[in-house]
């Protein structure tokens, strides 16, 4: 098993000590360090800058919105990284949510599966460096009866495949994933659940396409705080729990809420969401259950770590990216190199 860094959404007020913590990845040996974006900063630009202060770890987006770009542009942007870095870069996409879709970008929130299948089609045929033509539900390349004509990619990817990422919580946006993609961005992943709520389905997807799991990047990311109180460390994580579960997103619309009820916190669920969207904040986060946050996060000391380490491997994780919590870079720092050493004694290294 392999181990990434998610660096977050870029702007929070850590942007030096950002870098510092990627930089610091890339010595320790990780794999692959991501970057996220919703409506702030955007993931790619934030990706060239840690791709040229680095030597070897990979860079990914995790995700780029589909809602943001279209396909074309995607591949564009794909390309270049991935010439620029010496091809070191993944391509993660989701189509976010309904709020950032429509409310942000204008583009409405209908069809998520059939628009990311086109998207993702185009995407590969464009980077493929074929002439692009395509005829689907939503999108026509080139536009009918207009002075518009097939093109081609006039940049050279480094490789001739870019591995490409969705992120998939729902069973069916899973399913497909497991077919049309390499990699799967997965979020509040318990081990005790993983093969119930995600890898079953990213199995059927790949089953569909003729395809096994062999090389296929099953990839959650996971909060990482160090030390030998764990119930103070999950309380670290209890405003972020809540937010996920009871405020990402409408109360109809909530895929974060939807995956802990699978999980069996259904009672639980709802009174989080409850609370949260009445504004009660700090009483979603009291409702939020201990064991939720430890089963969807890595507490403890280190060897503790390495157990939960092994758990997520015999589930299925072949890439492991820690979101390492801390208030100063020192803090952060120490748990990136505790995620190192966690690994070498959970023996997956």
């Amino acid at each position: 098993m392999r181990l990434g860094i998610n660096l977050g959404y870029w702007g929070a007020g850590m942007d030096g000590d950002n870098l510092a913590v990627a930089q610091e990845a890339d010595r320790l040996g990780y794999d692959v360090c991501w970057a996220a974006e919703a409506y702030g900063s955007d993931a790619p630009t934030v990706l060239s800058w840690v791709a040229a202060r680095t030597e070897s770890i990979d860079v990914g987006s995790a995700i780029m919105q589909i809602p943001a770009r279209q396909p074309a542009m995607t591949a564009m942007t794909a390309a270049t990284l991935d010439s620029l870095s010496g091809g070191r870069f993944r391509l993660g996409l989701g189509v976010s949510g309904p709020q950032v879709s429509e409310g942000w970008y204008g583009v409405k929130f209908d069809k998520p599966l059939a628009r990311t299948r086109e998207y993702v089609e185009i995407v590969r045929r464009a980077m493929s460096r074929e002439r692009l033509t395509y005829e689907g539900r939503h999108w026509t390349l080139p536009l009918p009866d207009g002075p518009g004509k097939p093109l081609k990619l006039t940049v050279h990817p480094q490789r001739e495949h870019i591995p490409l990422y969705i992120a998939a919580i729902g069973p069916k946006n899973l399913e497909q994933t497991g077919e049309i993609a390499d990699g799967a961005l997965l979020i509040f992943p318990a081990a005790e659940h993983l093969e119930e709520t995600a890898v079953k389905y990213l199995r059927a997807g790949r089953e569909k396409a003729g395809l096994t799991m062999d090389g296929f990047d099953v990839c959650p990311t996971l909060p990482l705080a160090v030390g030998d109180d764990v119930d103070a460390l999950a309380d670290i994580f209890r405003p972020y729990t809540a937010l996920y579960v009871g405020g990402m997103g409408s109360r109809d619309q909530n895929f974060y809420n939807r995956l802990a009820r699978r999980m069996g916190y259904e009672k639980e669920a709802v009174e989080i969401q409850d609370k949260y969207l009445s504004g009660d904040k700090n009483g979603a986060a009291a409702a939020v259950p201990h064991e939720l946050i430890d089963r969807t996060t890595l507490l403890g000391p280190v060897e503790r770590i390495a157990e939960r380490m092994q758990a997520y491997a015999a589930a299925g994780v072949t890439t492991l990216t820690l979101a390492p919590a801390g208030f100063t870079l020192d803090e952060r720092i120490a748990a990136l190199r505790a995620g190192t050493e966690a690994l070498e004694r959970s023996g997956l290294a």
